[in-house]
């Protein structure tokens, strides 16, 4: 990783920004602003409690810009919605009728936008005051910079991935059971996640995550926006391909935006292992993997599933009577998702 020189910009702590969060406290008036310095885009589905807190967090706080807020909902059917409309009236509320994928939602919040910046940001985040005046700050001040990530933490406060190396075929590859058993590409997945100390001051990376991602709109709109045949699931992965031929990608862990993590995924599995397999298919024939390698890496993972529906079905209930319910619940969603790809998402991952 490169690190860039600049100025340092405000740090700020997960515990006080909750606390700020919690009492409410009015932030800066955006119902009618004169002009727009970020408009951020959530994609919304199903995650209710979650978008509530994301919203409360950059609305009723200070974050040193004119910003507005776009949430796209997919059809939710927990009443997130609604709440958004009654809750949130200065938000702008899209309903679509059915689910379109994270790719697609971000695309119709971005058309309405008028921020010279825009923010994508998870529905499962909570931004502390003045986040984005200082991602703001840093694109400003570095213009050959296209896109700028946050620190991602938990809600524990342990840090988690923020960023990633750029992903190669062998090191998904080694991901699956058939690889993994027999240490084949086991090279390739150490160094694709290989980790380094920390950074502590902004640095060039391959890839960013789509959790909480700014860029410059005129940028974003140069490079087509998301690509919406991803439905769920390798469009951050896509996206960061397309942004690097056109500037830097940086990530900024001055700046730290609290992130649950694949709350969508696990409440949705069903839905989400299909669409995520399925996009990184999708991503490595788009990065230029030959068809010998894509037919590899598809069989593979074909081959897989049976095999961890096997393993997870002995290891549930044997998780179960040891007590280890958490370890028990992971175990049935990872065999429900390996079903759901053998039923539903088989013929959409050979197609992408």
């Amino acid at each position: 990783m490169q690190q860039l020189d600049s100025a340092p910009l405000r740090s700020h702590t997960a515990a006080a920004e909750l606390r700020d969060v919690a009492i409410g406290r009015p932030g800066v008036d955006i119902s009618v602003p004169r002009t727009v310095d970020v408009s951020v885009c959530i994609a919304n589905w199903n995650c209710r409690d979650l978008l509530c807190a994301c919203l409360a967090s950059l609305l009723h706080q200070d974050q040193d810009v004119r910003l507005e807020v776009i949430v796209v909902d997919n059809a939710s059917t927990d009443g997130a919605a609604d709440l958004v409309a009654r809750d949130f009236p200065q938000v702008q509320l899209i309903r679509n009728p059915s689910n379109r994928g994270f790719a697609a939602a971000n695309n119709q919040a971005a058309r309405l936008a008028r921020g010279a910046h825009l923010l994508f940001l998870n529905n499962d985040t909570v931004v502390p005051a003045r986040t984005l005046g200082a991602l703001v700050e840093f694109l400003d001040a570095h213009p050959d910079v296209i896109a700028v990530g946050p620190r991602l933490i938990g809600t524990d406060g342990r840090p988690q991935t923020s960023y990633r190396r750029q992903p190669t075929l062998a090191a998904f590859l080694h991901r699956t059971w058939l690889f993994r058993l027999t240490g084949i590409m086991r090279r390739s997945y150490r160094d694709y996640r290989r980790r380094t100390s920390p950074p502590l001051w902004p640095c060039e990376v391959d890839m960013l995550l789509g959790a909480a991602l700014m860029i410059d709109r005129r940028r974003f709109e140069d490079l087509g926006g998301w690509d919406e045949a991803f439905l769920f699931g390798g469009e951050d992965l896509d996206f960061s391909l397309r942004a690097r031929r056109h500037g830097v990608l940086v990530h900024d862990p001055r700046v730290t935006i609290i992130h649950v993590g694949r709350a969508s995924t696990k409440a949705n599995i069903g839905f989400a292992s299909p669409s995520i397999l399925a996009g990184f298919a999708r991503y490595f024939r788009k990065a230029g993997a030959s068809r010998r390698e894509l037919f590899l890496y598809k069989l593979a993972v074909t081959l897989d599933a049976p095999l961890q529906i096997g393993v997870k079905a002995v290891q549930y209930p044997w998780r179960r009577l040891r007590g280890r319910r958490r370890d028990a619940a992971k175990s049935w969603n990872d065999l429900h998702g390996a079903a759901a790809f053998l039923v539903r998402g088989l013929v959409a991952f050979w197609k992408a």
